[in-house]
This record gives structure tokens, C-alpha cells and sequence, in this order.
């Protein structure tokens, strides 16, 4: 009779761990932020789990074996005090090529590896001119400041603005803009790690508004990606709200990321509805943990209401203290609109600086 009971004990204690277990894996595809992260083996499968819900509302990331060369054709050169500036275009797939720049900073004597960022503009028909410093608007000349402070840095296009103004979405390959321009600022970091001077272990991502979300982007599906750093670029979607104007000129409150050029399925498969996108933004902030994150979030930027911030932050820092990198998570909220002030590039070049191991040749930031 006792050995009944013990097995009856023994069969009910194992039935109830594995309808726990069941349980977590159910609740997490709604938010892996709620679940604890003790290990980097179950933090990795739960990063694969965000992966495959982004891809659900962005198109599969298409396979990156058999790349072919990068076929790199330079078509001008600018040199100035502290580096030379290449306009260029290479290969990252079959039938596809990317214009970008590349800040080459100046050495002396010896070669050496040094750090590297990719850099992601805004929201501009100059596209990566924006980051050069070519735009009407000032604080956007991240790329050009952070050649000057002596990083290699490269500034590709988005498709539809810079020399991919003309990009023909309906003839293209890829489910969303989004997923496209993740695979090719994936390669980006290809090239980057190619380059006899860059160190191929301290590479960063950051941009501002578009670049900003991107940055998040490819930063949750490139591990290579040391550090992201995105200025004014997210909100939790169920925040996101362009008002009432907005609103009817894009189909509804959401309808901006449902353009042609972002993620149309979050339209047509997801009706605009933050409920049913499956993946947030504080999902993409885990999927990037334990590496580290630096936001900054204005407080007056009509675009991403900081309160939707304040609520991703407070999610993503229980995955953060889970996995013991608490202090990899920044964030800044500036009393500003939609920009990225001087005082905060100052403290995120200087974070960079840290995150990378840099030493700054050129500090000025104006």
C-alpha cells in the first residue's frame, strides 16, 4: 500500500511539472518578459521564439548561406582631416546591390582593427545623406561624428529613399521592407568583418527615428552586434498614435507601419490591431539581451509616446536582471521632441566608447 501511494505521489508531482512546463511554453508567445531567463541556453530559445513571431509579421530572413561576393564598385571619394568617405555599392545577394557609404578613419603606421558601427537614417528622401549631415535638420550626422570620433562606419540606404528611391517593392523578393532591410544591413556587418581594420568582435548599430526601430531590428537578429542604440525609434505598439489626422491619411492608427515600405501584413493579416501583431517591442529589447541597449526617448516626441516606452522598459528590465546584465539596459528620457540632442549623443558616443573599447580620437560633438 505505501509503495502505491508513493508511486501515485511520484506519477502526480511529474504530471504537474510537465503541465507547468506546458504552460510557460503557451503563455511565453504572448510575453517572454513575464517568464524568468536563468540561463543563456533558455534565454537563446526563447530569442529564437521572438525571431519566429517578428518573421511572422515581416517575412522569413532568407537564407544567408552561399552569399555570393560582395563586388564592391566605388563610384567617389571624399577625403577630409580625419578620414575618407567612399560612396560605393556591393553585393549582398543575387541581383541586389546596396549603396552605402564608408567612413574610413585615417592610421598611422600599422594597420590596426579598431570598431566599428553601421549606422541607419531617418525617415528622408536623402537617405544616408541624412547621417552625413546633408539634411536641413541638425543633431542627424551621427555616421560623420562618429568617423570623426575614429570608428570605421558604414551608412547604407533604405529601399524607397537615397539611391534606392527607386525601388520597385511589387518586383522585389522579400514580404516587407523590414525584412529586407535586415538582410542587408546583415550584410553590412558582413563587409564590416571582412576589412582588414575593423574588429570584428566591437560592432555597433544605432540610428535615429526609421534608423532607430531598424537598429532594434537587426540587433535582435544579429548577435555580431555587440551594442544597439536607437533615438527616438519605438513605442509599444498598443502606445503608437499619430492622431486623428494621421490616422484617416494612413487607414487607421497603425496604418504607418503598414505602408509598402515597412510591414504591410501588419495590415492585411493583422488588421491594424496591436493585439494580434505577435511580436513588441519590449520582445525585440529581450531578443537583444544580454547584450547591450541604450534608448533615448524623448518626452515630447509626437512620433513614440514615451509612456509606451516607459512600459516596454519596465518588461524588458525583468529579462535584463534575469540574465545579470541590469546595467547593459539605458535608458533617457530628454526634454525634447522628436530629435537626438547633443547632450545625449555625447553620453551614448561615450557609451559606445565604453561598450567597444574605443579610444576617441576626435571628442567635439556640435
Amino acid at each position: 500500500m505505501a509503495l502505491i501511494s508513493k508511486f501515485l505521489l511520484v506519477l502526480f508531482l511529474t504530471f504537474n511539472f510537465l503541465l507547468t512546463q506546458i504552460w510557460q511554453e503557451l503563455n511565453y508567445v504572448n510575453k517572454i518578459s513575464d517568464l524568468p531567463v536563468k540561463s543563456s541556453a533558455s534565454h537563446e530559445k526563447k530569442r529564437q521564439q521572438i525571431l519566429q513571431r517578428m518573421e511572422k509579421a515581416m517575412g522569413k530572413l532568407p537564407d544567408r548561406s552561399n552569399l555570393p561576393a560582395f563586388d564592391i564598385k566605388i563610384s567617389d571619394s571624399v577625403m577630409e582631416d580625419r578620414f575618407t568617405r567612399y560612396t560605393l555599392s556591393f553585393a549582398v545577394a543575387e541581383n541586389e546591390r546596396l549603396p552605402v557609404y564608408l567612413y574610413v578613419p585615417k592610421q598611422r603606421g600599422t594597420i590596426q582593427r579598431i570598431p566599428a558601427m553601421l549606422v541607419l537614417h531617418g525617415t528622408s528622401v536623402l537617405g544616408k545623406g541624412v547621417v552625413d549631415g546633408q539634411g536641413p535638420l541638425p543633431n542627424r550626422a551621427h555616421a560623420r561624428e562618429l568617423a570623426e570620433r575614429g570608428y570605421v562606419v558604414i551608412a547604407p540606404d533604405y529601399p524607397s529613399f537615397g539611391d534606392l528611391k527607386d525601388h520597385n517593392f511589387d518586383q522585389d523578393r522579400y514580404e516587407s521592407a523590414t525584412m529586407q532591410a535586415i538582410f542587408n544591413h546583415m550584410r553590412c556587418v558582413d563587409l564590416l568583418q571582412s576589412r582588414p581594420d575593423v574588429d570584428p568582435e566591437n560592432i555597433g548599430v544605432i540610428g535615429h527615428s526609421l534608423g532607430g526601430h531598424n537598429a532594434m531590428f537587426v540587433a535582435a537578429f544579429d548577435t555580431r552586434l555587440k551594442v544597439a542604440v536607437s533615438s527616438s525609434g519605438w513605442t509599444q505598439f498598443e502606445y503608437y498614435n499619430i492622431g486623428e489626422d494621421g490616422s484617416r491619411k494612413y487607414g487607421g492608427r497603425l496604418g504607418p507601419w503598414a505602408q509598402t515600405r515597412y510591414m504591410p501584413l501588419i495590415r492585411t493579416k493583422y488588421k491594424l490591431d496591436a493585439k494580434l501583431i505577435p511580436f513588441n517591442f519590449d520582445d525585440i529589447i529581450a531578443a537583444i539581451a544580454p547584450r547591450a541597449f541604450f534608448s533615448v526617448s524623448p518626452l515630447k516626441d509626437a512620433n513614440f509616446d514615451v509612456n509606451g516606452v516607459r512600459a516596454g522598459i519596465s518588461l524588458a528590465e525583468k529579462v535584463y536582471n534575469n540574465l545579470g546584465a541590469s546595467d547593459l539596459l539605458q535608458v533617457r528620457y530628454p526634454d525634447a521632441g522628436h530629435d537626438f540632442p547633443v547632450e545625449n549623443r555625447k553620453e551614448v558616443y561615450g557609451y559606445l566608447d565604453r561598450t567597444l573599447g574605443h579610444t576617441p580620437l576626435y571628442a567635439p560633438v556640435k
